[in-house]
C-alpha cells in the first residue's frame, strides 16, 4: 500500500486512516521533501510512536506513484497524482484523506462530476484535461466499491449521502490515535498561556492584509498573554514584526499544530481565523474542554488577491468548526 502526502495534516489524516483499518497492511507513506515542515511533522509522528505497519519516509513524489495495490491521497487535484493516473499507476483501490477544505471541492466536484481542479489556481488546458482523467478514474472506482473517504468534516460538508449514492465508502474520524498518544513531558513545548492563536497562511498568500492581522493579534494580547503559532507557509518578515507586540510569544514553525497542541488543558482558549486548524483542533481538543474559536475574516481585511468565491470557500471554516464543536456538545449531553 503506498501514500503520498504533500502537507502535515494529509501525514496526520494518514496516520488516522491507517490506525482505523482502512489503508491495509503495511503502509508505506512519502512525504513530499519539497513542502515546507514536512521534516519536521514527520519527525513529530515519529516521536509520538507510529502505528505499527505505518512507514514514514521523506522523498519526491515520485517515489509513491508507483504500482500499489491500495492507493492513499490527501490531494486529488495534485499535478503529480494525475499524471500518474495518465501514465497507468493504477491501483486496486483508492483512499482519499482529508487536505483542510479541498476535501470539501473534491466531495462536490465528485458529485457533480466535474475536473478535479484547484478552485485557487485553475490553470489551464492541461489540468483541465488531467482533473476530468482524475474524477473519472475516482467516480469509476466509487462504482465498482473501490473508493474511501476518510476524513474529520461534518458529514453535510463532504455531502456523505450524496457521495454514498455514487458508491463512496465514507468514514468519519475525530483523530482517536492522536487523541490516544501518550502526554509530551517536554517542558520546552509547554504553553502556558491563555490563549492559543494559530496563525494563518492568508497573510503569507497575500490573501489578508497583514497590518489588519496584525491589529487582530494585538487585540488579542491586550486582553492577556498569547502564544502565537506561525503558519507553515508564514511570512517571516511579518512574524518578526509579531514577535515585537507586547504579551505575544511566537513560537518557531515546526510539528502540526494538531501535535503541538494535543495536550493542552481544559480551560485554555485556541483562536484563528478561517482555517482547516480551526476544525481539526475543535475535534480534537473540544472533548478535552477547550474552546476552539474560528473568527470569520472581516470584509476589510481581504486582498483583491481573494475572490468572492475564494472568500465564501475559505469562511467554511469557521461555520465547520462551529458545527464541529455543536456535535461534541450534542455527545456530551447524551
Amino acid at each position: 500500500m503506498s501514500a503520498l502526502v504533500e502537507s502535515p495534516l494529509q501525514l496526520l489524516c494518514v496516520v488516522e486512516a491507517h490506525a482505523a483499518g482502512l489503508t491495509g497492511f503495511p503502509t508505506r507513506v512519502v512525504a513530499r521533501a519539497d513542502v515546507p515542515t514536512m521534516r519536521a511533522a514527520v519527525d513529530a509522528v515519529r516521536a509520538v510512536g507510529p502505528p505499527d505497519g505505518l512507514h514514514v519516509e521523506v522523498g519526491p513524489a515520485r517515489d509513491a506513484l508507483g504500482p500499489a495495490d491500495v492507493r492513499v491521497v490527501g490531494d486529488p487535484f495534485s499535478g503529480a497524482f494525475q499524471s500518474s493516473l495518465v501514465r497507468g499507476g493504477g491501483a486496486d483501490r483508492f483512499v482519499v484523506v482529508d487536505d483542510g477544505l479541498a476535501t470539501v471541492d473534491v466531495a462536490r466536484r465528485l458529485v457533480a462530476g466535474e475536473p478535479m481542479v484547484r478552485l485557487a489556481a485553475p490553470g489551464g488546458p492541461l489540468r483541465s484535461a488531467l482533473g476530468t482523467v482524475a474524477t473519472r478514474r475516482l467516480l469509476r472506482a466509487a462504482r465498482q466499491d473501490r473508493l474511501t473517504l476518510c476524513t474529520m468534516l461534518p458529514p453535510d460538508a463532504v455531502r456523505a449521502d450524496a457521495l454514498r449514492g455514487l458508491g463512496v465508502d465514507v468514514q468519519e474520524h475525530s483523530f482517536e490515535w492522536l487523541a490516544s498518544r501518550p502526554a509530551d513531558t517536554d517542558p520546552a513545548l509547554r504553553v502556558d498561556e491563555p490563549t492559543v492563536v494559530v496563525g494563518s497562511g492568508l497573510v503569507g498568500d497575500r490573501l489578508v492584509h497583514a497590518d489588519a492581522y496584525a491589529a487582530w493579534l494585538r487585540g488579542l494580547a491586550a486582553d492577556g498573554p498569547v502564544r502565537y503559532l506561525p503558519h507553515r507557509r508564514h511570512d517571516p518578515l511579518v512574524t518578526a514584526l509579531f514577535e515585537q507586540i507586547p504579551g505575544v510569544r511566537v513560537d518557531a514553525p515546526g510539528a502540526p499544530v494538531e501535535l503541538r497542541l494535543r495536550d493542552l488543558p481544559a480551560g485554555r482558549r485556541v483562536v484563528s481565523l478561517p482555517s482547516t486548524s480551526a476544525i481539526t483542533l475543535t475535534r480534537l481538543l473540544a472533548p478535552r474542554g477547550v474552546e476552539v474559536v474560528g473568527q470569520h475574516v472581516p470584509d476589510a481585511w481581504w486582498t483583491d488577491r481573494a475572490g468572492p468565491r475564494l472568500r465564501e470557500h475559505l469562511g467554511l471554516a469557521a461555520d465547520l468548526a462551529a458545527q464541529a464543536a455543536g456535535r461534541t456538545r450534542a455527545r456530551r449531553v447524551a
